[in-house]
């Protein structure tokens, strides 16, 4: 795949010998030819982040309201259940239109990190690498939280139900007829229903635009290259800083994971076989350290192991060597 992959080549043993790849992503920041696609991209894809988590993390079930609305009815109980999952609506509704700016934003991000020369492109675009990489810490946390949240689901559902019943918020733009009005908030329930039925949406949809991505542009190669070299740089980065901060050890483990979920899916044979440039067995001691790096819960070990787990594509084929498929279902 080019002078990365070629770098990574070396990097097959159980020794743990890290190469350095030439880019920094710990602290990248954009130059001047990137900074208009950066700007631009960091405002949808960054920029909402924090407050995403934010609402995700001082979520309050209203499944106990909803239980006696449904046990007692009457207008009063109603009301108390409705209002209560409005809050939660209106995050679903900002968390789904992030998910649609990040099936624009991701497309626009291979194309600049993906074609051509790889390498050239990261080094030139460290920028853009960083935001990349903060998108993948943004996935991995905003799944992990929402998982912790399996209250969620049933909320929006009561919701639902509402709308079907004949109730919709006030939220929609005044000059749309009521019926008008109903259809399309019935039209958007129905995809963030879709949406938040998965374990991990957030990663589902970075998975799809990527596949789907490389299916259109023929750029497995490419996207499987930057991927790698993502993945290295954030290995290198933990490995040779043992002191930096805990959460910064956290940040590039989450998206050391994220990259080798996203190359499993996007390469044929996936990257657990001898051929991939990632090495799992060093990831995997790598993740295993963590207990010594006094890093967020989030990011603990075991997390981390069950994303990879449960997310990857290719971790249970025949074609996958049983000893790194023990190492992955042991750790």
């Amino acid at each position: 795949m080019g002078q990365i992959l070629t770098s990574l080549s070396g990097f097959r043993s159980n020794e743990v010998v890290v190469p350095e790849l030439g880019f920094d992503i710990e602290n990248a920041s954009p130059s001047s030819e990137e900074m208009v696609v950066y700007h631009e991209l960091s405002t949808q894809l960054v920029a909402p982040t924090s407050s995403l988590l934010n609402a995700l993390e001082n979520y309050r079930s209203s499944s106990e309201v909803i239980r006696n609305a449904i046990a007692t009815p009457s207008s009063e109980n109603e009301n108390i259940a409705w209002n209560s999952v409005l809050p939660t609506v209106s995050m679903l509704r900002n968390v789904y239109e992030y998910s649609e700016n990040l099936k624009k934003g991701i497309p626009r991000l291979l194309d600049i990190l993906c074609q051509g020369d790889v390498n050239n492109n990261l080094q030139t675009h460290q920028g853009l690498t960083k935001l990349f990489a903060d998108v993948l810490d943004f996935v991995f946390e905003f799944d992990h939280l929402k998982m912790r949240n399996s209250s969620l689901q049933n909320d929006f559902s009561y919701y639902r139900r509402m709308l079907q019943r004949g109730r919709y918020s006030s939220s929609a733009e005044d000059n749309v007829s009521d019926l008008r009005n109903a259809m399309l908030e019935d039209d958007l329930a129905n995809h963030i229903s879709l949406f938040i039925a998965y374990p991990t949406p957030m990663l589902k949809c970075v998975i799809d635009t990527t596949t789907d991505y490389v299916k259109k542009h023929r750029l497995q190669k490419g996207v499987g290259e930057c991927l790698a070299a993502v993945w290295a740089s954030c290995f290198y980065t933990v490995h040779k800083k043992k002191t930096q901060r805990p959460e910064m050890s956290a940040f590039f483990l989450k998206v050391m994971v994220v990259t080798i979920i996203l190359y499993d899916h996007i390469d044929p044979n996936g990257v657990f076989t001898k051929q991939s440039p990632i090495n799992i067995k060093n990831s995997v001691k790598m993740i295993q350290t963590v207990s010594n790096l006094d890093i967020p819960k989030d990011s603990s070990a075991s997390n981390l192991m069950s994303a990879l787990r449960y997310n990857s594509k290719h971790l249970n084929d025949d074609k996958t060597p049983k000893g790194v498929r023990n190492i992955v279902m042991a750790a």
